[in-house]
């Protein structure tokens, strides 16, 4: 099981009277198989975070591990690797491409493996009934609804098994309907194991993890955890 622990994060835009410290000192550990909310108004730095933790945004100081692993420690190149084998990603634009199928969009973080096409459209097909997409695989991005493309990119996020999902906003462009579906599923995923680090500004969101980050100006304000809900 991971385990994740950013100590001291900062990251400044700029330099000189231009400077924006967008990331003050922020520590954060989490538990293996939490899943975690991070909330805050736009500008408060919870994306830059997310960013960070992602291993896709290199802080201008502090340390970033994860099972011991230094992060920032490693080349580009070994960075790339880190985050297709732990980490998933999910984003509030669904980012498909609108000429691959459902099922082709699911098997891209596949695409640098050594795995047989047979194994990866077997993969895809698994994580598509994982959430709940079996039989729309040949289907494409303009032929289902958003709830489903964003079900979609949840696919693609865990087809490679990453124990780590990390989501930015990821019902920004649903409403409240599906948004519950989707919050559903993150949850399902969550009590399989995989651990998630979710950016919101929903409130109704937010009640889903098991403990809520909230940040301003840059800066952790309170950290702590809520029921689950039923």
């Amino acid at each position: 099981m991971i385990t994740i622990e950013a100590k001291n994060l900062s990251k400044q835009y700029g330099t000189g009277d231009a400077a924006v410290m967008a990331v003050r000192d922020m520590s954060l550990k989490t538990l293996p198989g939490e899943f975690l909310s991070i909330m805050g108004e736009s500008g408060s730095g919870k994306s830059t975070l997310l960013a960070m933790l992602g291993a896709l945004n290199t802080p201008t100081s502090g340390s970033y591990m994860v099972d011991d692993m230094d992060v920032y420690g490693l080349s580009a190149d070994q960075r790339a690797d880190f985050r297709r084998e732990f980490l998933g990603f999910v984003f509030q634009s669904f980012h498909l491409v609108p000429y691959l199928t459902v099922e082709e969009n699911v098997m891209l973080p596949l695409v640098a493996t050594t795995k047989s096409k047979k194994e990866k459209q077997l993969l895809a097909e698994a994580a598509l009934e994982k959430v709940g997409l079996q039989g729309k695989g040949g289907r494409l991005p303009n032929q289902i609804s958003g709830g489903e493309a964003e079900r979609v990119a949840i696919a693609r996020a865990v087809v490679n098994e990453p124990p780590i999902l990390m989501a930015d906003e990821p019902t920004g462009n649903l409403d409240s309907e599906t948004s519950e579906e989707i919050m559903g599923l993150f949850t399902e995923l969550n009590e399989q194991g995989i651990t998630i680090i979710m950016v919101t500004h929903s409130h109704e969101c937010a009640r889903y993890a098991k403990r809520i980050v909230k940040v301003s100006d840059g800066l952790i304000v309170t950290d702590s955890a809520i029921e689950k809900v039923a």
